[in-house]
């Protein structure tokens, strides 16, 4: 009889298991994806047109959440003049910088800085109007303070009008757009 036993198939695995191990699967599934989009990552959505053409209105994106700023870094932010509102802005300036705008020409610490991204059709029609792209400033940071602009001058609400921002108002930096398919990129300048 013990010879029976042993020649014997396997029992088939239940439905009821089979959908038990799909179910836990998914929890776990589920489960990484919020730790890791609640701690590391952040999905998020341009809203308005104050980064074109580098960002359109629907474009989205992923961002890291522990980051160490640096200039040009894309960044995303707490609205400093409208709480609950988040704005996606560039890094122009760190803590302790000197940043001025003289006649288009951007100076951090008394020198020229290239800024490719505002080569665009934007500044080219200000500049046939005879008008600046970037208004005319200059501000001395504290060794606190970061300084952040659109790339889309004109409409931009940023650090020109409500002032610099703190590192703790500095909520994440956009590192892949994902949308759409056509403009999937991880390089902003």
């Amino acid at each position: 009889m013990t010879n029976k036993k042993k020649n014997q198939a396997p029992k088939e695995e239940s439905w009821g298991k089979f959908f038990r191990d799909v179910l836990v699967m998914f929890l776990v599934f589920v489960s990484i994806y919020y730790v890791v989009f609640s701690f590391f990552l952040a999905n998020e959505v341009v809203s308005g047109p104050s980064m074109q053409p580098t960002f359109e209105d629907g474009d989205r994106l992923i961002a890291v959440r522990r980051f160490t700023p640096k200039r040009n870094d894309v960044v995303i932010i707490k609205a400093p003049n409208q709480p609950g509102v988040m704005y996606i802005k560039r890094l122009i300036g760190l803590p302790g910088d000197t940043v001025q705008s003289k006649n288009d020409v951007l100076y951090i610490n008394g020198k020229k800085v290239a800024q490719p991204y505002l080569n665009n059709k934007y500044q080219k029609a200000d500049h046939l109007a005879g008008v600046t792209y970037t208004n005319n400033f200059k501000v001395k940071l504290k060794k606190t303070q970061y300084w952040v602009m659109g790339d889309h001058r004109d409409v931009s609400n940023d650090s020109r009008r409500f002032g610099p921002v703190s590192r703790s108002s500095i909520l994440s930096k956009v590192v892949f757009r994902y949308w759409p398919v056509t403009q999937i990129s991880s390089n902003f300048y």
